[in-house]
């Protein structure tokens, strides 16, 4: 084996087992959940740039280097004429393809594959592939929810709890024979399609025997029930019910089941959850970068007061620490409130980068199609971007300053558990 490929290997080696103690050791100070919604995270930042990377070699663009993270160097290795490696800060990655701006110097046998030698097409194509694996992230996440977890269903009535009512050993549905977790089919011969049937009917059986059919596991079962006269019962030393007429309880709290959607259904289902997100996001850009927004961030910064209220809290955006927080808190709520809030994660990021201002990938969008409007037949156009200097330094400095002042508020005034 040559020096250099012991060298890889020893640094393939020592990359592997940093990865391991990283993960253990944020599992020891944040739990199973925290490495979870890291590498979910960190999964989407590469998956944009995979967008990139995969459109850029498809259309014939130099991908000079692939890295995953910034700063030192750990491993590399070329393959095709692309450097793929990791660096020390796992902080992210990216994608370099030679030509991005006109100034750019570049050896001329490499000009005919960069990017700003590109067909319009694939420019746009290219720019835009990151956003669109943000959707397609979420489209996958969104389908894994309805198949592998499902929606709660009102069709769809289950037993959730049992009542103690003093003086009874048990209660009424509890000497039927019910059980938690079954699902109630029909009541006296009516199929249970909600939650109000199954109540309406137990309550006209004050003291009279009816039929229940659940689904306990699969299996069907038939089972005899007499709902008690409420007038006559008591919890904790109080009556539960004083009304002039008698009225039948069971002893249930009832709950609406998850269904899981068959996988050919999930996916006009998933698209659907995918277009409300959006609308959802648009709604959400628009509030995040309004002056009004700013003004409400620059008062809780300086006001322990207005950042701990409880109003603002619900409409403040998040940094990336508050997000890895409220998703930690969600995976311990359930898997599918994590995938809820990945899915908007990858929405929301997805079409903030779609944002027609440069450093974001919106603005390499912009930026061609202008210089499209303004190419003639045979000759191109070219856009000078440092004429557009003190717009992307505004720009800079408004993402900065939002940066800065939710990073600090989510570190000093973290938003409350949205999920107890």
């Amino acid at each position: 084996m040559e020096e250099t490929d012991r060298s890889d290997l020893k640094s393939l080696i020592s990359l592997l087992v940093g990865v391991v103690v990283l993960v253990a050791l944020l599992t020891w100070w944040g739990g199973w959940a925290l490495p979870v919604v890291i590498g979910s995270i960190f999964v989407m930042v590469m998956g944009h740039e995979f967008g990139h990377f995969i459109i850029a070699k498809r259309s014939g663009m130099e991908v000079s280097d692939f890295f995953v993270g910034f700063g030192p160097v750990i491993w590399s290795a070329t393959y095709g004429g692309t450097r793929y490696g990791v660096r020390a800060l796992l902080l992210g990655g990216y994608v370099k393809v030679p030509g991005m701006t006109w100034d750019a110097t570049v050896p001329e046998e490499q000009e005919s594959r960069t990017y700003r030698s590109a067909s319009y097409p694939r420019k746009v194509i290219f720019a835009s592939a990151g956003s669109f694996m943000h959707l397609v992230m979420a489209f996958l996440l969104a389908w894994a929810s309805l198949t592998l977890i499902g929606l709660p269903s009102s069709s769809n009535v289950g037993i959730q709890a049992f009542s103690h009512w003093d003086g009874y050993q048990k209660n009424a549905a509890q000497a039927a024979g019910l059980k938690i977790g079954d699902r109630v089919i029909s009541v006296d011969g009516k199929l249970v399609t909600n939650v109000n049937v199954l109540i309406d009917t137990v309550r006209n059986h004050a003291g009279k025997p009816m039929t229940l059919v659940v689904d306990r596991a699969g299996r069907d079962l038939t089972l005899k029930a007499t709902p008690a006269n409420e007038q006559t019962l008591k919890e904790n030393g109080k009556p539960i019910y004083t009304g002039a007429d008698s009225r039948g309880l069971l002893g249930v709290d009832l709950e609406e089941l998850t269904v899981r959607t068959p996988w050919y259904s999930a996916i006009p289902g998933s698209f659907s959850r995918i277009g409300s997100m959006m609308a959802i996001a648009v709604h959400a850009m628009v509030h995040v970068f309004s002056p009004g927004e700013f003004a409400s961030l620059f008062h809780q910064v300086t006001s322990v007061k207005a950042a701990t209220n409880p109003i603002n809290q619900d409409t403040r955006p998040v940094s990336i620490v508050g997000v890895v927080r409220v998703a930690v808190q969600g995976a311990q709520s359930g898997t599918a409130v994590l995938l809820e809030i990945l899915m908007t994660v990858n929405i929301f990021v997805g079409m903030l980068n779609m944002l027609p201002l440069l450093p974001l990938d919106g603005g390499y969008v912009a930026i061609a199609t202008y210089e499209r409007l303004r190419s003639r037949r045979g000759k191109r156009y070219h856009a000078n971007l440092n004429l557009m200097t003190p717009v992307i330094y505004a720009f800079m400095t408004v993402l900065l300053v939002l940066f800065a002042s939710t990073m600090y508020l989510d570190i000093a005034h973290p938003i409350a558990n949205p999920f107890q």
